[in-house]
């Protein structure tokens, strides 16, 4: 007789335990390895710096990276930049971001896609960004009547978000600029 094997079903708790860097979804752990890559990282930090030249002197928002955000005690994401305003917490992110970037790389690529996507336009997250590095292009949502309406693709635009807590931008030639052949 072949008994059935049970699925471990994981909480933040658990997840504050690990070493290296998780994510949590529905219960199920998501390694995120290996490190991200040069381009990954220059592109991640390109973002930031456009974001946070853009608010400002806001003192309701950051710019952050690679923060905690936990959804329920089931779900944490650990998006690539995030932009949040008004967050009571110290400790991780407790309320959707106003604007989420992710950056595509081949073992993540489904998972920023579909699932983070659909968690993403679930939690009303009002803009969700997804960077193609290799193609330097960045796909652009914005949440409208809850659902996600892409904006465009954007490789040399300026994109202002329109309706965030601070005034934000993104200039997409500086961003992709080192990058392109």
């Amino acid at each position: 007789m072949c008994a059935a094997k049970a699925i471990e079903h994981y909480s933040y708790d658990d997840y504050c335990l690990w070493e290296g860097k998780w994510e949590l979804i529905a219960g199920a752990p998501m390694a995120i390895t290996p490190s991200p890559v040069i381009k990954h990282q220059a592109l991640a930090g390109n973002i930031l710096f456009e974001l946070k030249k853009s608010i400002g002197a806001c003192e309701r928002c950051l710019v952050l990276s690679e923060e905690d955000w936990k959804i329920s005690n089931d779900t944490v994401l650990k998006p690539d930049v995030v932009l949040i305003c008004d967050e009571p917490n110290d400790k991780y992110i407790t309320k959707a971001p106003e604007i989420i970037v992710e950056i595509i790389s081949q073992s993540t690529a489904k998972r920023d896609e579909l699932f983070k996507y659909e968690i993403y336009e679930r939690e009303k997250v009002p803009f969700y960004i997804i960077v193609y590095p290799d193609d330097c292009k960045a796909k652009l949502y914005k949440l409208e009547n809850n659902k996600y309406s892409k904006q465009g693709d954007f490789s040399r635009e300026t994109y202002s978000f329109e309706g965030t807590t601070c005034p934000a931008k993104i200039n997409f030639d500086a961003v992709f600029r080192a990058f392109r052949r």
